[in-house]
C-alpha cells in the first residue's frame, strides 16, 4: 500500500547550483529506487533560518511530494542524516482525502403570512 508523503529538507547555503541539482537528483533517484512514484520537486530557494543550525544562518529549502510504501522512508531519511550537505529534514505523512457523502438538502422553511 502506498501513502502520500511530503519531505522538506534544507541544504547548506554554500553549495553551488550544480551541487544543489546533484543533491536533488540523488534523493529523487533514491526514492525511485525504493518504489516511490509521482515525485514532485519544488526548490524553494535560499532563505534565512529562524535559528542557527550547524553554524549556518541561511539554507536552501527543497520540498518533495510523493507517494511511496512505508518501507521507503527509513533508508531515505538515513541517507539524509548521513549526508553533510543536508542540515535539516522532516518527512510528514499526508492525510488521505476521504470521499464525503453529499449533504442531504433540508426542505426550505416557508414563512407563514397572517
Amino acid at each position: 500500500m502506498t501513502t502520500t508523503y511530503e519531505t522538506m529538507y534544507i541544504l547548506r547555503p554554500d553549495l553551488g547550483d550544480e551541487l544543489i541539482e546533484q543533491a536533488i537528483t540523488k534523493y529523487q533517484n533514491l526514492l525511485r529506487d525504493q518504489g516511490a512514484e509521482d515525485i514532485q520537486i519544488q526548490n524553494r530557494g535560499k532563505r534565512r533560518l529562524a535559528y542557527e543550525i550547524k553554524k549556518h544562518r541561511d539554507g536552501i529549502y527543497i520540498q518533495l511530494n510523493y507517494t511511496a510504501p512505508a518501507t521507503a522512508i527509513a533508508p531515505f531519511e538515513r541517507a539524509m542524516r548521513l549526508s553533510e550537505e543536508v542540515i535539516r529534514y522532516l518527512t510528514i505523512k499526508q492525510e488521505a482525502e476521504q470521499e464525503k457523502p453529499p449533504k442531504e438538502e433540508k426542505p426550505a422553511k416557508v414563512a407563514a403570512t397572517v
